[in-house]
């Protein structure tokens, strides 16, 4: 798509004039960074930053079968969604493969909810799948502008932006009802991206963007893009579809996702009978790798072992912590801990070791801190 197609969003004028600089990816225009990834990468893990992530896809889902609708396409319990909480997991086609990945909202009214994916080409495949049920389904992204606010200050900035009480937002909740936020309505949500505590802001109107975007920097925080969130994710394990799948080729066991997956509880989401066949021993598991090379091979490098090719290298980055690493989808038995294998880059191979995952934080008690 051409950039001057790819669609802006609402803080896109004011981190521009701000010196951000925007880049096109499935048709909007992405904010990628201020310049300095350096800076930017240490204000994710040590202080307090924000980034645009208005881009994400949003889904309203609205009827009387809204949440069964979700619980159709979606892995993880929808159903059993308190109000107020989030649920993240796997959406699926017919043969228990991966859609996208993403977040069921709870928003507390019993005709209504949320559905956050990475794509949006999902009307076929939700039409398909809800046609017996009551709920039409709307594609509200750019109705719903949002923040991540990022960091191990971040409850403390947002705290001083509210009259709110953070403390009692836990891990994966949100405030089911508009609430002030620099002066400004949002829906407030303890969710994020990057692997440590964090919150999402969602503007209930998009005029107010330039305001909520100013505050927040006025607050001490630091404005990353894309860039830095990209290391960030992968330390942390994070996958995105595009990158570590594409959708329909792989089910969630591939991706890791099996505490996702309630195959156990009966929600009789599709495609749960072939993931019982998958369950019990998944051919391919994801794994983080870490190599030393003068280059960053590419996404999408061979991974192999013995000259033989047993999977694939989903998402590169170049860590301030950690050096060279990598995602990567491997066949089962080599995805050991310790276990050495080659990854492609130029016309050669460089040595790659399975190492945890994630790599950043494997136990996530920062986010949940």
């Amino acid at each position: 798509m051409d950039e001057n197609d790819a669609i802006r969003s609402a803080f896109h004028e004011v981190t521009a004039a701000q010196g951000g600089s925007h880049v096109e990816d499935g048709g909007w225009m992405w904010l990628e960074g201020f310049g300095d990834l350096a800076r930017e990468y240490a204000a994710i893990r040590d202080g307090v930053a924000v980034w645009d992530v208005s881009p994400l896809n949003k889904w309203e889902l609205r009827g009387a079968d809204a949440l069964r609708a979700a619980q159709r396409v979606f892995t993880n319990d929808a159903l059993g969604l308190e109000v107020g909480q989030v649920r993240y997991g796997a959406f699926l086609d017919a043969d228990g493969l991966m859609v996208d990945d993403g977040t069921v909202f709870n928003t507390g009214r019993e005709d209504h909810c949320w559905v956050m994916t990475n794509g949006r080409d999902h009307e076929e495949h939700f039409a398909e799948a809800w046609h017996d049920l009551d709920v039409e389904v709307e594609w509200v992204t750019p109705s719903m502008p949002h923040l991540g606010v990022i960091g191990p200050r971040s409850r403390e900035v947002v705290q001083g932006l509210t009259d709110e009480d953070l403390g009692s937002l836990r891990y994966f909740r949100f405030i089911p009802r508009p609430v002030r936020v620099a002066g400004v309505d949002v829906h407030l949500s303890r969710t994020g991206y990057g692997g440590e505590l964090g919150y999402e802001l969602f503007l209930c109107d998009a005029a107010d963007a330039g305001t909520l975007w100013n505050a927040v920097v006025d607050a001490g925080v630091t404005p990353v893009g894309t860039d830095a969130i990209e290391v960030a994710r992968v330390e942390a394990g994070l996958i995105v579809t595009g990158y570590d799948y594409d959708p329909h080729e792989r089910t969630p066991y591939d991706v890791n996702l099996d505490r996702m997956v309630r195959i156990d509880a009966g929600l009789g989401f599709v495609g749960e009978d072939m993931l019982r066949t998958v369950a019990a021993d998944p051919p391919h598991r994801l794994v983080t790798l870490r190599y030393e090379a003068d280059a960053l091979p590419e996404y999408g490098a061979a991974v192999t072992r013995d000259g033989e090719e047993v999977g694939v290298l989903t998402s590169p980055a170049d860590s301030p912590r950690f050096g060279k690493i990598g995602l990567a989808v491997v066949v089962s038995e080599q995805a050991r801990v310790g276990n050495t294998l080659a990854v492609g880059l130029g016309g050669g191979v460089v040595s790659a070791q399975v190492d945890v995952l994630p790599l950043y934080d494997t136990e996530k008690t920062r986010p949940r801190s």
